[in-house]
Order: structure tokens, then sequence, then C-alpha cells
């Protein structure tokens, strides 16, 4: 099944301070877009949301759903850097909504709700949605061959809430080669375990297949390297905030996230993992 709100929560509302300590200031909890690979972390997530944007074929007049959209780090570029005049949001996140009605967005409305149950008053003229898409199959249910029937259901659903002809941003965590050392097993584990509860990040080819017949792949374009270089970034800046993290939130939750980052940046060097965007138009 889908991640439950409590999954979700898990994942998500250990703190909205906590989680500004080490992510950009935009607090953008998904791979940036390193173009050169000399931008600041800040430079290279407001490149992937551009490429999204056109991925999404955007512009200030049209109305797009972004699903999953976090903090909202998306949203405000819609709102601030692109004037969108009306964007939506839909998180499974109390806090994380909580994060976006505080920042007062002009022409953003954000909401608690499962994607399985959203029901739009009006069609839309774009979808973004970024890493949202690893929340859908658990583990459990790839192991029975349920992914892509999961994945289909998905992309139909969001096909029904869009004008004909309109555009999707998407951008996915991949999983590409599995490690053969228990230690890298474990770590891996850990993370899908402890930090990101009931979710599994896609393979490329059942995303492909997936798509089809709701959408046409117009195209794709995967960044291994961003995402190396986003959770590194987001590793250094955690460590540089130790003693805070330890003395407000605990020992426990700086161990965990430690380990979590670390492992990220090991998957995306030694290729266990991947990034995809894709851009996709409703047939």
């Amino acid at each position: 099944m889908t991640s439950t709100q409590r999954e979700i929560e898990v994942s998500y509302d250990v703190s909205n301070e906590f989680f500004r300590l080490w992510l950009d200031e935009n607090m953008h909890y998904t791979s940036a877009s390193y173009l050169t690979g000399t931008e600041t972390l800040e430079q290279a997530q407001l490149q992937k949301c551009k490429i999204l944007y056109d991925y999404a074929e955007m512009n200030p007049e049209k109305l797009v759903l972004d699903i999953g959209c976090g903090w909202g780090a998306n949203l405000q570029y819609l709102a601030l850097d692109r004037g969108v005049k009306r964007s939506h949001g839909i998180t499974l996140s109390t806090a994380q909504c909580e994060e976006i009605q505080a920042r007062k967005l002009p022409g953003v409305t954000a909401m608690v709700c499962d994607y399985k149950d959203y029901a739009p008053a009006e069609k839309y003229d774009a979808l973004i949605s970024i890493e949202m898409i690893d929340h859908l199959c658990s583990p459990a249910q790839a192991r029975e061959g349920k992914a892509v029937e999961i994945y289909r259901n998905y992309f139909n659903k969001c096909a029904t809430w869009l004008k004909p002809g309109a555009c999707f941003g998407f951008q996915a965590i991949l999983r590409n080669v599995v490690p053969r050392s228990k230690k890298d097993l474990l770590d891996l584990q850990f993370t899908a375990d402890v930090i990101f509860p009931g979710g599994l990040n896609p393979r490329l080819e059942e995303l492909i297949m997936a798509a089809h017949p709701a959408f046409e792949v117009l195209e794709v374009r995967t960044q291994r390297e961003s995402y190396g270089k986003t959770t590194a970034e987001w590793y250094r800046r955690l460590q540089l905030h130790e003693a805070e993290i330890r003395s407000k939130w605990g020992d426990q939750v700086y161990a965990d996230y430690d380990r979590y980052l670390s492992t990220c940046v090991r998957a995306f060097d030694k290729h266990w993992s991947s990034d995809v965007q894709m851009k996709l138009r409703k047939v």
C-alpha cells in the first residue's frame, strides 16, 4: 500500500527546524540539478525547479498541482520566482503543510491529502511531482511483482486531473545495482525501514512501463551525480550542526541521520541509486 500518514510523519515530521539546519535555505528535500558542478546547493535546487517547470510547459497563467509538495520549496519557486498566479500542493505531512501555510505564498493552496483520495474541483494545466513516487510501493509489494501495476494506477489517476495534452514534470529516485557486502545491504535496509518506512525507490524501466498508456514519455534525464553532490552537501551541513542536533533532538536522531546520509552518498557514488527527471504528456 501507499505509505501511511503515520509513516510519512516518521520521515518528515522530526521537526521543521531540524531539517532547516541541513537542507538548503528553501528546504528542498529532493535532488538538486548540478549542471556545471560548481553551483551552490541553493543554485542547483533552483535549476532543478526550472527543469521541471519547463518539462511541465508552465507559464504564470497555468494552474499547476505539486504532488507530494514537501515544505513548499517548489511552490515557492512557482509563486515568487516565476510569478505563477495559482498553484496547489498536496502532502501527507502535517508539519510540511504548516510550513507552507506559514510562508504565506501568493496564490498557493496546500492541503494534507492522500493522492488516492484527491478530487480537484477543476482540471489542471500542468502537474509537477518531485520524488514522491517512492512512497507508493512497499518492498513486499515489489517482491510480489506489483510495482508496475501500482505505479500505473498512480499515473492513470494523475492523468484524470489534467487537461488533454497537458504536461507533467516528474522526478524520482531510482534503485539500480544491488550492493554485495552485508554492511552496505544493512545500511540500505536501515534507510528504508527507519528513515523512510513503507517506501521503495522504483526502477527506471518500471516507470517507463507504468507511464503508458496514460502518458507519452517525451524526455528522460538521469542525474545520479547530482544527487551524490546533493546528499554530500546535506551530510556536510548535518555534521556542522552535530552539537545542536544532539542537544535538541537527542543522540539517536543524530546517529540515525548520520548513518542515513552517509549511506546515500555511497549509494549514488557506487551506482546503487540514481535519479530521473521525465517530461510526460497526457495522451
